[in-house]
C-alpha cells in the first residue's frame, strides 16, 4: 500500500516502512505521528537482539524516499500507558545535575584521572559532589589529589573501608587496561620489525639470484600471510 496523501494519517499500530533518503529501509509499528512536522515515529525490531526490549526510531519524512503501509490497522488503539512523572522529573534532573558536576570538574582544573575516579564511584555511589577540587562521597570521605587511596580521609569506618575499595579497584582496573595496551602495542612492533627482516631477507636472496656466477642460487617469491607471518617459496633456477 502507498503513504497516506496529503491531509491524510498514519494509524496507530499499523505496520510501516520506509526508505531513507540514505538506502537504510526500516520497518515497525506506528506508535506516532506529527502531521505538520512529519515525524513518524515506529517501534521496531531490537539491534540488541533482546526479545522483550524494542528499538524506538523517529523519522523525518522529509528525508525519506518511499513510503509503505505493509498492514493498515483499523481498529481503535489501545490506550496510552501511564506515565510516572515524578520519577521521569526525577531522572532528568539526576542527569543535569550530572552533566553539571561534570562542567564544573573541568572549569575546576580537575584532572583527568580525578574526573575519571569521581565517575566510577558515582556509579556505585550517588552521594558524590566536587568541593573545589576534591571528591567528598556521602559527607563523611574526602579524597583530594592526586586521588590515590592514600589520599581517602574520613571517620575510621564502613563508609572510608568502602570508598578506599572503590578507589583502589578503579586504579587496578586502569593499570590493567594500560598493561594490555602496552602489551598489543609491544606485538605490533615486534610484528613490524619481523616484516622488516624478512624483506631484507627476500632482497639479498634477489641479489645473490641476480649474480650469474653463482649457480647455487636461488628465484624467491614470498607472501604475507594473516599480517603475521611471512612464508617464502624458493625454487632451483
Amino acid at each position: 500500500m502507498a503513504a497516506p496523501a496529503a491531509g491524510e494519517y498514519f494509524s496507530i499500530g499499523s505496520c510501516v516502512s520506509c526508505l531513507t533518503c540514505l538506502g537504510q529501509r526500516l520497518q515497525g509499528e506506528v506508535i506516532a505521528f506529527d502531521y505538520h512536522t512529519k515525524m513518524l515515529t515506529l517501534k521496531c525490531a531490537p539491534s540488541s537482539g533482546k526479545p522483550n526490549l524494542s528499538d524506538v526510531v523517529l523519522v523525518n519524512l522529509a528525508y525519506v524516499s518511499e513510503v509503505n503501509i505493509v498492514c493498515d490497522r483499523t481498529a481503535t488503539p489501545p490506550p496510552l500507558a501511564s506515565l510516572n512523572f515524578n520519577k521521569l522529573a526525577n531522572r532528568a534532573r539526576a542527569e543535569k545535575e550530572d552533566k553539571l558536576s561534570q562542567a564544573y570538574a573541568i572549569s575546576a582544573g580537575v584532572s583527568a584521572e580525578g574526573q575519571q575516579l569521581f565517575q566510577t564511584i558515582h556509579k556505585t555511589i550517588k552521594d558524590c559532589k566536587w568541593q573545589e577540587k576534591n571528591i567528598v562521597v556521602m559527607d563523611e570521605v574526602v579524597i583530594s589529589p592526586p586521588y590515590r587511596v592514600d589520599n581517602c580521609r574520613g571517620k575510621e569506618g564502613s563508609a572510608l573501608s568502602h570508598v578506599r575499595k572503590i578507589v583502589e579497584k578503579h586504579f587496578r582496573d586502569l593499570e590493567n587496561q594500560k598493561s594490555v595496551q602496552r602489551s598489543q602495542a609491544q606485538q605490533t612492533q615486534k610484528d613490524s620489525a619481523l616484516s622488516a627482516t624478512v624483506q631484507e631477507q627476500v632482497v639479498k636472496l634477489h641479489l645473490a639470484d641476480d649474480d650469474p656466477s653463482d649457480s647455487s642460487s636461488f628465484s624467491v617469491t614470498y607472501h604475507h600471510v594473516l599480517d603475521t607471518s611471512w612464508s617464502c617459496h624458493l625454487k632451483n633456477k
